[in-house]
């Protein structure tokens, strides 16, 4: 069964924010499977000033970003756990990471994420970002669950 999730009920499984929170919709979920969700990639993100004046491109390392967010969603909701402040869904590793177009103000960009393993709190994922049919970026993300101390 596949479930979507709009701004509000991400914002309760993400602890990122603005400017850093980049997935404005969940259109798909298969819980323990995989995501699909949504960046709408706007003139106004605060990156595209510097990166770069006169010819805005999204970082690759923000369309990876996005996807480790899409996946940090999938892993909390395929728990079933809402985010608590005691543990986080920290980068373990980007493999194979490849860029294939750039991209720009304008364009949607669908992060499509698929669990490929999970074993003791460490996840690996095959991660596909598209804008439209084409292949913008992907990688294999591992992602790993840690206890935080928020007094730091």
């Amino acid at each position: 069964m596949s479930e979507t999730m709009d701004i509000n009920e991400i914002i309760k499984y993400l602890p990122h924010r603005y400017p850093f929170l980049l997935i404005d919709r969940v259109i798909e979920l298969e819980l323990g499977k995989s995501i699909k969700a949504i960046k709408n990639v706007t003139i106004n993100e605060p990156f595209f000033p510097g990166h770069f004046p006169g010819y805005p491109v999204m970082p690759g390392v923000l369309i990876m970003e996005a996807l480790a967010q899409a996946a940090g969603v999938l892993s909390f909701k395929s728990d079933g756990k809402e985010p608590d402040g005691s543990s986080l869904y920290f980068f373990a590793g980007i493999d194979n990471a490849r860029f294939k177009r750039q991209v720009v103000p304008g364009d949607q960009l669908t992060l499509c994420v698929e669990l490929l393993q999970s074993k003791r709190g460490i996840y690996k994922y095959a991660a596909k970002a598209y804008v439209g049919t084409e292949l913008a970026a992907e990688a294999e993300l591992l992602c790993a669950e840690r206890k935080v101390n928020k007094s730091l």
